[in-house]
């Protein structure tokens, strides 16, 4: 199956300020990746890439770690 076409470098940077949202909200929640990805049934590596913004997430995957995290999907996904 061939490869689909990398997302345009704007998708990229929001891709990213999503991870960077995500990292924040679980700093302030006084958490670790491990103890998320735990929360959410993922490996820490996944969760980490999530977080990095070199995977995009599933919606389903961005509510669970809002839940796992205690905060609004919105604040998650607002850019």
């Amino acid at each position: 199956m061939p490869r689909s076409v990398p997302p345009p470098a704007w998708v990229l940077t929001r891709r990213r300020a999503i991870g960077d949202h995500i990292r924040t909200a679980r700093q302030v929640a006084g958490l670790t990746q491990q103890q998320v990805a735990e929360r959410i049934d993922m490996d820490r590596a996944t969760y980490n890439r999530i977080e990095q913004g070199h995977s995009a997430a599933l919606i389903d995957s961005l509510i669970r770690i809002a839940d796992a995290i205690g905060v609004p999907l919105a604040d998650l996904v607002r850019t």
